[in-house]
C-alpha cells in the first residue's frame, strides 16, 4: 500500500496520473472565462448534421434551448461515426451473460445491429416522435433497442426489469407507447424469472381499459415458455434478425425528444422526466471523458448499473459509445454464482475504470477485503461511486482494497433530472476528500443557500444548506411528460424568483468551500441508489383491506444507504396483527412496487404523529426509526403519541 487511509484528510492524483489526465486545471478557467463557448466546444466533440445558431436560448425559462438549430443524429454519434472514422473492429461491448455465456460487439456488428431494429421498427409504421417501451434487463438487444430508437427518433421510455406490471402499465398509459420490447424472462441468480408474462399483466389490467400498445417484441433470453398473442406480438430472432444491416440515419433537431424516464415523486404518480438530444449528448459525452478520464481505444470501462435507471442510460449508453468506449455489461447479480464474480470479470476483460454504487461497496466491505484480494485488481486505475453520498469509511476502503491505496476516486453527484453529472472531483485535478462531491464541474454552476435564496456564510464551521443549480446547463430536464404544471411546481417554485432549479438535496459547505451532499429533503428515499417516494410505498400499503393509514419513512441503513421503515394503523377489524400481517404487508409492498420498495421494518401502532394541520411529522418518526432524541414535537396534536409508537418499536 503506498498511504495509511485513516489518517488523510484528502488525497491528490499523483504526478504521473495528473500529467496523462484529460482534465487540467485549465479546462475550469476555460469554462470561467465564457461558459457558453466552454459548452460550445464541448459539443463540437459530436458529429452534427448541421450546426447551430445559438449555443442557448434561456428566454422560454424554465424551458431551455441548446444548440439552436443544431440537427445530429444520436445514435450515429454513438457508433457509425466510430465505423466511419476506422474502428469498426474494436469491441463496444464485452457481454457477460449471468450463466456464464458472453458476447464481445464490435463497433461495425453494433451499427449492424441498430441498423437492423431501426429497419424492422420502421416496417411496424413506427415515426419519429412515437413512444417505445423497453423493459428489458442487461442483454445487448436492450442497448440495440435503445439506439435504434434513438436513430429513428423514437423517444425511448426504459423501465426497470424489476419493476412490477401495474408499475410498467403505469408509465406505458402515461407515454401513451406504441410498443413494447421485452424479453421471453431473465436470468435472477440462476434462475429464469418471467418478463414477457409481467408484459401481458399489464397490458391486461384494469380489465377493459384500453392501451396504446400495438406490439410486443419479444427477446428470447430464457428458453422459458411464455403467453403469446397472435397479431400482436412477436419474436426478435424471427423479424428484427432478419432485416436489412444498412440504414440510413437522419438527422433531428438538437432539441427533438431522447427519452422519458420516470423517477419516484413525493405524490403517488411517478414523474416522466423528458430528456432530448444535442444537449444531453454533448454533457453525457463530456462528462464521461474528463471525470473518468476515459482513453478511448485504451481504457476498458465497466458501470455497474441498470438501464432502467439514468445511469445506465447516461454511462453505459450514450456517454460511453460516444466516447468509442470498449465496455463490459454484466446482466447479473454480484454474488453469482458467488461473491467473487464482479472481481474476476475486472480479471478477465482488464478493467480499467469502474463505475458503482455505494450501498454495493458496502456490501463488498461486509462480504470482506479476503475476497478482492483472491483477484488481480492491478488494471483499475480510477474507480467511481454514483447513487447516493458515500460515507467515508467505504470511500477510504473503496480505494484501499480495490484501488491499492492509489487510484483516484469520483464521486459523482447528479440526478434523473440533470441528465449527466454536474459536482465531482476530476480525477487528474482533484485532492479528493473521502464523502465529498466536492465542487461542480466546469461549466457547472451550484450553490448553497438558505431558505431564502442567501448564499450559506463560510466560515470555520461547517455551512448546511439547500443545493441549487443557478445556470442551466445542456443536459437539464426539459419538462415532466405532459404535465408543465408539475415540472415548474417540483423544480422551480421554491426560488422561481432568482430562475433557479431546486436539486431537493440538502447540502453543506466545509471551510474550505467543498461541497458535501446531504441527501434528500423532501419525501423521497433512496434505497440502494434507487428513488423510492414515500407516498408510492404508503399507496401499497394502505391498499391492504387490513391497513387504515401508513407512514413511511428513511431511515439510514449501513448497507443500503436508506431502507424503508413503516408505521401503521390497522382497522377496527383486523384481527391478524402478528409477524404473518408484517410479512403480508412486505409482500405485498414488493408485489404492488418492487422487491426494492420492500420494508426493512413495519411497526403497527395506535396513531401516527400528526401536526394541527394533519400533516404527518416524518421528521420525527425518522427520529423513532433511527433510534435518536425527538426533535420538536411542540406542533404535534398529542406528543404522547411517541410513547405508545416506541413501545412497540422496542
Amino acid at each position: 500500500m503506498t498511504e495509511n487511509p485513516e489518517h488523510q484528510a484528502s488525497y491528490a492524483p499523483s504526478a504521473e496520473f495528473a500529467a496523462a489526465a484529460n482534465a487540467g486545471a485549465e479546462l475550469a478557467e476555460l469554462a470561467a472565462a465564457d461558459r457558453l463557448a466552454f459548452w460550445a466546444e464541448q459539443a463540437d466533440r459530436l458529429h452534427w448534421e448541421q450546426r447551430w445558431t445559438d449555443v442557448l436560448d434561456w428566454s422560454g425559462a424554465p424551458v431551455a434551448r441548446w444548440f439552436v438549430g443544431g440537427r445530429l443524429n444520436v445514435a450515429y454519434n454513438c457508433v457509425d461515426r466510430h465505423v466511419d472514422d476506422g474502428h469498426g473492429e474494436q469491441v463496444a461491448i464485452h457481454w457477460e451473460g449471468e450463466p456464464g455465456d458472453s458476447r464481445d460487439i464490435t463497433y461495425a456488428e453494433l451499427r449492424d445491429e441498430v441498423s437492423r431494429a431501426a429497419n424492422y421498427l420502421t416496417e411496424l409504421g413506427l415515426e419519429a416522435g412515437d413512444r417505445v417501451a423497453i423493459y428489458m434487463p442487461m442483454i445487448p438487444e436492450a442497448i440495440v433497442a435503445i439506439l435504434a430508437s434513438a436513430r429513428l427518433g423514437l423517444t425511448h421510455s426504459v423501465v426497470f426489469a424489476g419493476f412490477s406490471p401495474s408499475a410498467l402499465r403505469q408509465r406505458v398509459d402515461d407515454a401513451s407507447a406504441r410498443l413494447v420490447i421485452t424479453t421471453d424472462g431473465q436470468w435472477r441468480r440462476g434462475k429464469a424469472a418471467p418478463l414477457k408474462e409481467a408484459v401481458d399483466e399489464a397490458l391486461y389490467a384494469n380489465g377493459d381499459v384500453p392501451h396504446s400498445v400495438e406490439h410486443v417484441l419479444v427477446v428470447r433470453r430464457t428458453g422459458i415458455e411464455v403467453p403469446w398473442t397472435d397479431g400482436r406480438d412477436l419474436w426478435w430472432h424471427e423479424t428484427v434478425a432478419n432485416a436489412d444491416p444498412h440504414h440510413e440515419p437522419r438527422a433531428f433537431d438538437a432539441e427533438h425528444p431522447l427519452f422519458i424516464l420516470y423517477t419516484s415523486g413525493t405524490t403517488g404518480k411517478p414523474k416522466g422526466i423528458l430528456h432530448t438530444s444535442g444537449g444531453y449528448l454533448t454533457q453525457a459525452a463530456y462528462t464521461h471523458h474528463y471525470v473518468f478520464d476515459h482513453k478511448p481505444g485504451q481504457d476498458v470501462y465497466w458501470c455497474t448499473a441498470d438501464i432502467g435507471w439514468v445511469t445506465g442510460h447516461s454511462y453505459i449508453v450514450y456517454g460511453p459509445l460516444a466516447n468509442r468506449a470498449t465496455q463490459v455489461v454484466y446482466e447479473g447479480t454480484p454474488n453469482f454464482p458467488d461473491e467473487h464474480r464482479h472481481w474476476q470479470i475486472v480479471e478477465k476483460y482488464g478493467v480499467s475504470i469502474y463505475y458503482t454504487a455505494p450501498t454495493l461497496i458496502r456490501t463488498f466491505m461486509k462480504w470482506g477485503r479476503q475476497i478482492p484480494d483472491a483477484h488481480d485488481l492491478s488494471s483499475l486505475r480510477v474507480l467511481g461511486s454514483v447513487g447516493e453520498p458515500i460515507n467515508p469509511e467505504a470511500w477510504r476502503w473503496y480505494r484501499t482494497v480495490i484501488g491499492s491505496g492509489k487510484t483516484p476516486i469520483v464521486d459523482t453527484w447528479w440526478q434523473t433530472e440533470t441528465g449527466a453529472i454536474m459536482i465531482s472531483p476530476l480525477p487528474g485535478v482533484t485532492a479528493a476528500k473521502p464523502g465529498a462531491a466536492q465542487t461542480p464541474l466546469p461549466g457547472v454552476s451550484a450553490q448553497v443557500v438558505d431558505e431564502e435564496g442567501n448564499p450559506v456564510v463560510l466560515g470555520e464551521t461547517e455551512a448546511n444548506g439547500y443545493l441549487v443549480l443557478d445556470q442551466p446547463w445542456p443536459s437539464m430536464l426539459r419538462g415532466v411528460w405532459g404535465d408543465d404544471e408539475r415540472f415548474r411546481e417540483t423544480y422551480w417554485a421554491r426560488y422561481a424568483d432568482r430562475g433557479w432549479y431546486f436539486a431537493g438535496d440538502g447540502a453543506r459547505l466545509d471551510p474550505d468551500g467543498d461541497l458535501w451532499v446531504l441527501g434528500r429533503v423532501d419525501d423521497v428515499m433512496n434505497v440502494s441508489g434507487h428513488r423510492i417516494s414515500t407516498a408510492e410505498v404508503e399507496s401499497a400499503l394502505v391498499g391492504h383491506s387490513g391497513v387504515a393509514e401508513a407512514a413511511v419513512v428513511g431511515a439510514t441503513d449501513e448497507t443500503t444507504g436508506q431502507g424503508i421503515v413503516a408505521f401503521v394503523i390497522l382497522t377496527a377489524t383486523t384481527e391478524n396483527t402478528g409477524d404473518a400481517l408484517v410479512n403480508e404487508l412486505k409482500a405485498e409492498v414488493s408485489r404492488e412496487i418492487s422487491p426494492i420498495a420492500r420494508p426493512r421494518e413495519i411497526h403497527v401502532v395506535p396513531e401516527l404523529p400528526k401536526t394541527r394541520s394533519g400533516k404527518i411529522m416524518r421528521r420525527l418518526l425518522r427520529d423513532v426509526a433511527e433510534g435518536r432524541e425527538l426533535g420538536d414535537t411542540s406542533t404535534l396534536v398529542d406528543p404522547s403519541v411517541f410513547e405508545q409508537i416506541r413501545a412497540d418499536k422496542a
